[in-house]
């Protein structure tokens, strides 16, 4: 009973879809059988009217003609009859029915009442003198009208209808009766056809019910299914065929935005993740040269600045330190510049000529290791030279970092085809390679394949990083390409400008 109390409360609220859905069927429905109901009531009154005036008609028709032309010449008796009034008409009151009345116009517009009806309160009623023309006029044509009763008297369904013997008009017959049998009628009609559309509404509410139920079910279902989202399960997603086009484009809709609202809350914990591995990461590589630095000033200040061969070696570790701290501050600031991608002075020029023009830089950089230059002439690409030579010399100082300085050997190609709208350019070197798990991960900041933070064999772990994000904003890609054992390559690709 709880339930059903409690099912019944959630249905009638006006904020309910089921009872707003109901209530408006009803209302459709209501609008439809009053307009219904008010054509057929003058479409009945028109019928019923129409058609006891047609029956009047026919009784008028049915008198035989020299009985007309008698009581128009006898002033209104007929043969047999008594004369003319209230009562008379002899034969004439048992060709009518009992409950109408008749009376005889000449064609002088005189009125002679022939019947009364059997209770003798329904007399002809006098019309204007034009509706008789007029009546008179149209002959055969059915002319019937309805006339209010005038002192308390009764409504009546005329009917005038012109007599003509021998192409002579010698008058015209109006038989009347009371309408109030015929309201009658149309009124019970009327009840029957409300009574009927009370009950159709009543079945229709009850039969629409359960319709609505199951119509609904769907909307029920994505109710239950954000619940689950609400609770925290952004994992879950609404069923997209339900046999409902609008409720299927709700749906998929729904999960589009949950797939956009996922991958942004994965992209959020992403960033705070790399943000906190950057923070750790930069305050390790900053912690470490400062504690070098504090550690030297206190050997100095214990003594140690009073000889100066340890002062000598102090100082020159203090400037290393320093100068590293120094480098790790400028690339920060060039990453922080980078992420709010900054406008570039891009220009048209030969990237062999720019690698022409590094050769000595870049062979003071090797030391005693084997350069070699494979340059295809006029590539022209569009680039600034100067964030294009910091990325030729941060690969390039990659390779010498990972390679042995007597054996060591570097090769730097710029190539660019015909057939190709690109051009690349390639260093590689002869080193250890990077084995495959961290191959995907060498363009991240602060990575290096030395766990352990030492920098026998690299620095903050910064470069390749700079690299990739000025070649990208060159509008460019920068590859790696590794075996461990076998030496590493990069490879910056870069659009091609043939003008």
């Amino acid at each position: 009973m709880r339930r059903l109390a409690s099912a019944l409360r959630r249905f009638v609220l006006p904020q309910s879809l089921r009872y707003q859905l109901l209530s408006r069927s009803l209302l459709v429905m209501a609008i439809l059988l009053l307009f219904i109901g008010l054509f057929q009531y003058l479409f009945m009154s028109e019928f019923i009217y129409k058609n006891r005036a047609q029956s009047m008609q026919s009784q008028i028709l049915a008198v035989p003609r020299d009985q007309w032309l008698a009581v128009g010449n006898r002033g209104g008796s007929a043969p047999g009859d008594g004369g003319p009034g209230p009562g008379g008409g002899g034969r004439l009151q048992f060709l009518f029915t009992p409950d109408s009345s008749a009376a005889f116009i000449d064609p002088n517009g005189q009125m002679i009442v022939l019947m009364t009806n059997f209770h003798g309160n329904l007399t002809p009623p006098r019309l204007s003198e034009d509706v008789y023309k007029e009546a008179m006029a149209e002959r055969r044509r059915l002319n019937y009208r309805v006339v209010q009763g005038q002192e308390g008297g009764p409504d009546q369904l005329v009917v005038l209808q012109s007599i003509e013997i021998r192409g002579r008009l010698v008058g015209m017959v109006q038989m009347s009766v009371d309408t109030k049998p015929l309201k009658d009628v149309l009124f019970r009609q009327l009840l029957i056809f409300l009574a009927l559309s009370g009950l159709a509404m009543l079945v229709g509410m009850l039969a629409f019910l359960p319709v609505l139920k199951r119509t609904l079910v769907p909307l029920s279902r994505m109710v239950s299914t954000v619940k689950q989202i609400d609770a925290g399960n952004l994992d879950e997603r609404f069923p997209a065929h339900q046999g409902q086009v609008e409720v299927d484009r709700l749906a998929i809709s729904f999960n589009g935005m949950l797939e956009r609202l996922e991958a942004s809350f994965a992209a959020e914990k992403e960033a705070k993740e790399s943000m906190r591995r950057f923070v750790a990461d930069a305050s390790h590589e900053l912690r470490t040269p400062l504690t070098s630095i504090h550690g030297f000033l206190e050997v100095l200040l214990r003594g140690a600045m009073y000889q100066p061969e340890q002062l000598r070696k102090a100082l020159v570790s203090m400037q290393g330190e320093s100068a590293r701290i120094n480098k790790l501050v400028q690339d920060l600031l060039l990453l922080a510049k980078l992420d709010r991608a900054p406008e570039l002075e891009l220009a048209a020029a030969e990237l062999d000529a720019l690698v022409h023009e590094m050769e000595p830089h870049l062979r003071m950089l090797a030391g005693q290791r084997d350069v070699v230059l494979r340059l295809s002439p006029q590539t022209r690409c569009r680039i600034d030279a100067d964030k294009m030579k910091q990325v030729l010399l941060n690969l390039f100082a990659n390779a010498v970092q990972h390679t042995d300085p007597q054996q060591g050997r570097i090769e730097i190609e710029v190539e660019s085809g015909p057939e190709t709208e690109e051009v690349r350019l390639t260093v590689r070197d002869n080193g250890p390679g990077i084995a495959a798990d961290h191959l995907p991960h060498i363009f991240d900041r602060f990575y290096r394949k030395d766990s352990s933070r030492t920098r026998k064999s690299g620095g903050a772990g910064l470069g390749l990083s700079i690299a990739k994000s000025l070649v990208e904003e060159h509008g460019g890609s920068l590859e790696a390409d590794s075996r461990e054992g076998e030496g590493a390559s990069f490879t910056v690709r870069l659009p091609a400008n043939e003008g």
